[in-house]
């Protein structure tokens, strides 16, 4: 559960730097220029955003494709 937690921390992070709603792909990418390779494709990104969703942690906007925002 801790990964979990820390996979959702890493993924915030980079939402709370964000201007503007970001796609799953766009998350990757800002996540691989500063190296980090815990998330291996951008649908895992959208899996764990997808699942703090539900918890009303981020905003999901049901564009195509999505896009994800800190409420």
């Amino acid at each position: 559960m801790h990964a979990a937690h820390d996979d959702f921390e890493r993924l915030k992070g980079v939402l709370a730097e964000a201007d503007e709603p970001l796609t799953a792909r766009e998350i990757m990418s800002i996540l691989e220029e500063h190296d980090t390779d815990r998330f291996s494709s951008a649908h895992r990104v959208a899996t764990v955003l997808g699942r703090h969703a539900q918890r009303g942690d981020v905003t999901v906007i049901s564009d195509h494709p999505y896009r994800y925002w800190l409420p």
